[in-house]
């Protein structure tokens, strides 16, 4: 039962209760009962005032906490003029508006999170109490190449690519430096926030290709530069003393086969492979900015093919092209990418070795140049390496080639991915 219910009750009987025992007490002596009646009225009077004054006010409080209960914080109270009351209301509407102030706080920065998460260059995968994905944001859907409303409510393990692999094993506080289809470098995160006393993690994908790139192209552009200098201060003297040595004819006479002057030619001949051989690492840190123009991409592509012909022929290896009968037209440097194509046809058949097929095709509708080759094959490991400058799988490579195509196709901005898929055929793939 209600207090106001029960103070009425209470009201009502007392004065029933008065009425009747002034009727029987007073009931000979008129003036008397008169006087009891008034009585009784004031009294009845004096207990509605109390009533409204202390009833009707709690009343209102009772609609104030129901304002709260349903996050009404716009519900607020007047002054009744009585100082008790009067101070619970101030109590009230203090704590009104210092709840909508908070509330509206919280609502600034959630909103300014929210922002900040999806606009951030950082891909942040959020996930719920169970482990799911609740919330991803556009740069990870990027990333991963999905569309982020259809990872929404999966588990983590099922992200598609090489990420899962990685992912998997990643537990709260680890951080992890991946790379993936020997180009692209990523940084992986896994934290945790507090939401309504509960832990929730959240995983951070932040690409570091761009830093990693230019940090390596600075160090090993020291080092060739500094290698170039030192031969070509070395070579160029040690050759002109040969040369004047060999065209010496009376340093010859009487000498139709020398032993000596042959040795000479040799050591001549190979101090300028060697000067060939770091005038290549010299192109690399000298490729100059891409010079583009509109080209047809399949009449480079048409070249390279003609040009490596002989090349695949020589091993018995095919080479087929499937290009657009119209033209395909680009922006870009033609000689540099040139260039790159007969570096990654030129792996693509030296990893057959023999006996094999080599396919360059172009896609007009998702904008892709791929070779594909049926070879060897990358293993994980060496995908993590192909790129880096100085490594090769080759004898007597240089580990120049895949590094001077990165270049290009970066300088170019396009994305490149080259990996060995479960059927056994490797793909250089150009987003062009």
């Amino acid at each position: 039962m209600k207090l106001r219910t029960k103070y009425l009750l209470f009201v009502i009987i007392l004065h029933l209760i008065a009425l009747v025992l002034s009727y029987l007490i007073f009931d000979d002596n008129k003036l008397l009962f008169i006087c009891s009646e008034v009585f009784i009225i004031i009294s009845i009077i004096i207990s509605w005032n109390l009533y409204q004054q202390l009833i009707q006010p709690l009343k209102s409080l009772s609609e104030g906490v129901d304002a709260i209960r349903d996050r009404d914080f716009n519900v607020k109270f007047l002054s009744t003029g009585k100082k008790e009351v009067d101070q619970l209301i101030d109590v009230y509407n203090q704590m009104i508006d210092q709840l909508r102030t908070e509330r509206t706080l919280q609502e600034q920065q959630h909103f300014f999170l929210e922002k900040l998460i999806y606009t951030s260059p950082t891909g942040i995968i959020i996930l719920d109490y169970d482990g799911n994905i609740h919330q991803i944001n556009p740069k990870a859907a990027q990333i991963l190449s999905i569309d982020e409303k259809s990872l929404i409510n999966q588990s983590v393990n099922e992200l598609p690519g090489n990420f899962v692999r990685h992912m998997e094993n990643l537990r709260s506080g680890d951080t992890k430096t991946i790379k993936l289809n020997g180009a692209n470098t990523y940084k992986l995160q896994r934290s945790y926030f507090i939401d309504r006393g509960f832990s929730r993690d959240f995983i951070m994908i932040e690409e570091l290709t761009a830093e990693i790139l230019a940090a390596e192209k600075n160090v090993y552009g020291k080092v060739i530069r500094m290698m170039a200098h030192e031969v070509n201060n070395t070579i160029g003297p040690v050759n002109s003393i040969l040369q004047t040595a060999l065209n010496m004819d009376v340093l010859w006479l009487g000498h139709h086969s020398d032993p000596l002057k042959d040795a000479l030619q040799v050591a001549l001949d190979r101090n300028q492979n060697l000067n060939i051989f770091m005038r290549n690492f010299a192109d690399l840190v000298r490729l100059p900015e891409a010079n583009k123009k509109r080209i047809d991409l399949n009449r480079v592509v048409t070249s390279v093919s003609t040009l490596m012909a002989l090349k695949a022929s020589e091993n018995n290896i095919k080479l087929e092209l499937d290009i657009p009968g119209e033209p395909f037209y680009i922006q870009a440097d033609e000689q540099q990418i040139e260039q790159a194509l007969i570096n990654i046809v030129k792996n693509a058949i030296e990893a057959i070795g023999s006996n094999g097929l080599v396919q360059l095709s172009i896609n007009n509708k998702l904008k892709q140049l791929v070779i594909t080759d049926n070879g060897k094959g990358i293993s994980y490991q060496q995908s993590n390496q192909l790129f880096s400058p100085f490594y090769t799988t080759k004898k007597d490579g240089q580990g120049i080639g895949l590094t001077l195509v990165r270049e290009i196709l970066i300088n170019h901005g396009y994305e490149f991915s080259l990996q060995t898929g479960v059927d056994g055929l490797t793909v250089f793939n150009i987003q062009l």
